[in-house]
């Protein structure tokens, strides 16, 4: 089932505004999670109707769209924060023939509920002293500039996502986190199980945006795959990559590690669209 509305923008031109169908894959998407936006003209329309450009913005995000294959539409991936309300508003830009028009969508989403684990680390892990406090401050900017240069890259990838890991996922996004008796955080990735040294590899086609030995991530490859959408590997025992490297979806980045914040080698999976969080299994079902 997909969520349609057919609406006339409010237009800034003075001739009547194109009608246009918008909806999103899945219908009803979760907060959390990484959608499909589909904007499709009424087929009704004049000539003079055809869009030319569309752009627009979502959660403060700017929105990248590709006209569908079959030359019916457009389509653009929509970040969906974790945390907030029932909907999401979706502000377009519709340009066409020297003329613009822009209207603003609001989409239900689904608020999931979310266990808590309880899990015991190095003190060290979890009070940092002022200089551990300044590198993490910097890593997290780091790893923030990965995600706002996506927004500069183009697609890259053009296959559906696969999973970085065989093994059983261990832990899932949105998880709380309880760091020796203190609920500190959410997990904002998903885990899998991996023996140290097993093969981590390529959700999808990307760039190399960063290698870096972060305190709490470890040792991390950052992935950009353009448009917006930043995929990370964390906890590596080893990388295989170098930052500016090209890769194929499928390709080893790296070995399952325990370094960083952990209580056991394991592969911590994450994906942004900018800077919005996502549960990266999401990009499973992509079909754009």
């Amino acid at each position: 089932m997909v969520s349609a509305l057919a609406l006339p923008p409010t237009g800034s031109a003075q001739a009547p505004a194109p009608r246009i169908t918008v909806r999103t894959i899945p219908a009803l998407p979760v907060r959390g999670t990484i959608a499909s936006l589909m904007v499709v003209p009424d087929p009704s329309g004049s000539p003079n109707d055809s869009l030319i450009r569309l752009a627009g913005t979502a959660a403060d995000e700017p929105l990248h769209f590709d006209a569908d294959g079959a030359g019916d539409g457009f389509h653009a991936l929509l970040g969906i924060p974790l945390e907030g309300g029932d909907s999401v508003e979706v502000m377009l830009v519709l340009e066409r023939s020297g003329l613009t028009d822009t209207t603003t969508v609001a989409f239900a989403v689904h608020r999931p509920s979310y266990p808590t684990e309880r899990l015991r680390v190095d003190p060290r892990m979890i009070r940092y002293d002022s200089a551990t406090r300044v590198r993490i401050e910097s890593e997290i900017a780091q790893a923030i500039e990965v995600s706002r240069r996506s927004h500069e890259t183009p697609r890259l990838w053009t296959e559906p996502f696969r999973p970085p890991r065989p093994g059983r996922i261990t832990s899932r996004y949105g998880t709380g986190r309880e760091f020796n008796g203190t609920l500190t955080s959410r997990h904002l990735g998903t885990d899998f199980s991996g023996k140290p040294g097993e093969p981590v590899r390529a959700a999808g086609r990307g760039v190399v945006a960063l290698v870096a030995d972060f305190f709490l991530a470890g040792r991390a490859v950052y992935l950009d795959h353009g448009g917006g959408l930043v995929t990370g590997y964390f906890h590596l025992s080893r990388v295989d990559v170098a930052a500016g490297d090209t890769v194929e979806a499928g390709a080893v980045v790296g070995g399952v590690g325990r370094t960083g914040r952990v209580t056991g080698p394991h592969l911590h999976w994450i994906a942004r669209y900018g800077g919005i969080s996502v549960d990266p299994v999401s990009l499973l079902a992509l079909r754009y």
